[in-house]
């Protein structure tokens, strides 16, 4: 038995090189900077994420999977970049997403994201595409700080990589309250890709939970999950209806984020010359 935990904990490590450059290893605290955010190989690190993982989806989302020892880890994580997000003052790792590379996609049988939709009108994208998925933040770290330092690594990662599409799903909790038929509404209204980018998704919902915002409803006053609105923040569209996922208790979007629509502030931010920061910071 503890042979093959071993082994397993073993295989947690991902097999990249080129994409960890000397300054991702540099994990202190930058000068004045309360978090940090990089790209991890450490396996301590990885299961520590793993751990919140199961911790946030399980008890926030009431997800029901299978989860040895308490840690959230499936086939993926091994083909997987996982980045991190670290509070310098505490050391903890407080919020996460992973990356997977669309050329690793052999070595997973597609996307994560094709369990849930049906991909194929995204197969015309131009560019290299990339897959990012179990996206989670700290519940005490959600006040935006962590979500903005996270994305302004991944913005850093497409540009740096030649990323042209950044994919993945967008999740709002069924148990947290929110007004889904109005979300639903205004992501409608301002935030879908054209029909020719339109992904369909393999599960519905009869009904949207929630009531859809009249005439007379506030422009923009939609309370939205943090991750789903900075996603739109940063320029992410939807791909069309949202799927459910009865195992995590949960809607999730498809988003597309295409770095020709990063916004402007980040897209100068990281491609001045000279940049020799050891990660992002804030």
């Amino acid at each position: 038995m503890l042979a093959q935990a071993a082994g397993k904990i073993k295989a947690l490590r991902p097999p990249f090189k080129d994409v960890f450059k000397p300054r991702d290893a540099l994990k202190g605290p930058e000068t004045g900077a309360r978090f940090s955010a990089y790209f991890t190989r450490s396996r301590r690190e990885i299961l520590k994420i793993q751990r919140l993982r199961y911790r946030i989806f399980s008890q926030e989302y009431g997800a029901s999977f299978h989860a040895p020892f308490g840690l959230d880890r499936d086939r993926f994580d091994r083909h997987c970049l996982h980045l991190v997000v670290r509070d310098n003052q505490s050391g903890e790792l407080v919020g996460y997403t992973r990356v997977l590379a669309g050329e690793r996609t052999h070595k997973t049988g597609g996307f994560y994201s094709a369990n849930e939709f049906h991909l194929g009108p995204l197969a015309g994208l131009q560019g290299r595409v990339a897959e990012i998925g179990r996206t989670c933040i700290h519940p005490d770290y959600r006040g935006g700080a962590v979500i903005t330092v996270l994305w302004a690594r991944l913005a850093q990662y497409m540009l740096e990589n030649d990323i042209g599409s950044l994919i993945g799903c967008a999740s709002i909790a069924l148990s947290e309250g929110f007004n889904v038929a109005a979300i639903d509404q205004r992501i409608r209204e301002s935030h879908m890709t054209p029909p020719h980018l339109r992904v369909t998704p393999r599960f519905r919902l009869d009904r949207m939970p929630g009531d859809a915002l009249d005439g007379a409803g506030e422009r923009g006053g939609v309370k939205m999950p943090p991750l789903l609105k900075a996603y739109l923040r940063m320029g992410a569209r939807v791909c069309g209806e949202p799927c459910w996922d009865p195992d995590f208790n949960c809607l999730d979007y498809f988003i597309l984020m295409e770095v020709s629509r990063l916004p402007a502030r980040y897209v100068q931010h990281f491609l001045q010359p000279g940049d020799a920061r050891p990660a992002v910071a804030v």
